[in-house]
């Protein structure tokens, strides 16, 4: 007679008469726990506690009966390994036995592979971004065509999601009318966002662009506001900072020209509408994870910009092009900034989104906040942009904003009975 015991040591044993055989969980049968899918009733009620089991006899047959202290089966049925609200990723440490803590639920959490993995999606997260901005600057310093660059930019990412599902390394959601017409208007608002903030980094500093970008929350609010959001006064508090931040470096910024103001702001506005009219055109569509959504935004604000872009200014890329090549003397080097411009724009948005699927809302906030400190240190560092100042403490000030609106939004977890 075979016995399953699940102990929350995370060990499975086999126990035959008196004999014990220990075993990796991570090499157990699935058959084995699947038989409670096969037998569903010889389960006991979720609501009564199970008590270990000692002696083979007393699930005399019924050999896959699950022994636990707290095991909520409505969780688990579906699934072939009882999965609880435990991340997966957790899920998969607690199997390989990884060093854990039990929190105060009676859930397993393993804390430092936890920080080690957020410490990854972070550092990833910001590099990538750095890379980007940095490539992108450089491009737009001897080749100012930010439409050509901006398509270019969605066409990488566009080309990498077909390499990553025809590889399989990535599943292809299933592909739907409904869900292209779903993604159009995100689309369109994610098209006008890339675009603006493009013309934007072609016209003043790397800094300053993303310095009115950290106003998107005040936009946010607004809008949302008119769309029939309310928000407690708390949020519109946490504006002013934000407001009075950005105005001020806008009004002590070197490189200044209205052009690079309005495009920022512009973006703000895209991006802010990209993320409402998401909630509500993509609610029937939550299968589809934040990797592949953002693949087929890339994809269709591809076929909305690239034809804009050769109306615009398709007539002077030749010009510009030739102009380019003899300020940077190498054809290749500018092939390789334009490549990783693109490359790492893609890897960087990747990672957000993935980000995204993994932290809480708050966390990916603040954590964007921090972003745009670490991206605008950086390219002040590359670029040796002056920075004067008033300008420098309207920057923090505009960021000290955006974080105090990440903590005002939060929503605090309920507390179960």
């Amino acid at each position: 007679m075979l016995s399953l015991n699940l102990l929350p040591s995370s060990n499975i044993t086999f126990s035959k008469t008196s004999k014990r055989y220990p075993i990796n969980d991570s090499r157990a049968d699935p058959n084995l726990v699947n038989r409670k899918h096969q037998n569903p009733r010889n389960l006991q009620p979720p609501s009564l506690p199970l008590k270990k089991i000692s002696n083979s006899n007393q699930i005399h047959g019924n050999p896959s009966r699950i022994s636990c202290s707290r095991f909520d089966f409505s969780r688990c049925f579906g699934h072939p390994f009882a999965v609880s609200s435990t991340p997966s990723s957790q899920i998969v440490k607690a199997a390989s036995g990884a060093p854990q803590e039990a929190s105060p639920d009676g859930e397993i959490e393993a804390k430092p592979d936890k920080k080690i993995h957020l410490a990854l999606i972070f550092g990833l997260w910001y590099f990538q971004n750095i890379v980007f901005n940095i490539y992108n600057k450089k491009v737009l310093n001897i080749f100012p065509f930010p439409w050509l660059l901006a398509s270019f930019q969605l066409l990488v990412g566009s080309v990498w999601m077909f390499i990553l599902w025809s590889l399989k390394l990535q599943s292809c959601p299933k592909i739907s009318k409904s869900f292209i017409v779903a993604l159009l208007g995100p689309a369109l608002f994610h098209t006008i966002g890339h675009i603006s903030a493009c013309v934007s980094f072609s016209k003043v500093a790397v800094s300053f662009t993303h310095v009115i970008k950290s106003a998107e929350p005040a936009f946010s609010v607004v809008f949302s506001s008119f769309l029939g959001d309310t928000y407690p006064l708390k949020v519109w508090l946490s504006l002013l900072p934000i407001v009075f931040g950005c105005s001020l470096a806008a009004t002590t910024e070197v490189s200044f020209n209205f052009a690079g103001l309005w495009g920022a702001m512009i973006s703000n506005v895209g991006f802010v509408f990209r993320n409402i009219y998401s909630k509500k055109s993509l609610q029937n569509f939550k299968e589809v994870n934040g990797l592949n959504l953002y693949g087929w935004i890339s994809i269709i604000s591809f076929l909305y910009l690239f034809p804009v872009a050769i109306f615009v200014e398709g007539s002077q890329w030749v010009a510009g092009y030739h102009i380019a090549i003899e300020s940077i003397g190498k054809p290749t080097t500018f092939y390789l900034w334009v490549i990783l411009s693109g490359i790492f724009y893609h890897l960087y948005n990747q990672s957000s989104y993935q980000a995204l699927d993994d932290i809480s809302p708050l966390t990916f906030s603040v954590g964007n906040t921090m972003k745009r400190v670490v991206v605008i240190v950086a390219t002040v560092l590359v670029f040796r942009n002056p920075v004067r100042p008033l300008n420098a403490v309207g920057s923090a000030i505009a960021i000290f904003g955006t974080f105090l609106y990440s903590q005002a939004t939060a929503k605090k977890p309920k507390k179960e009975a």
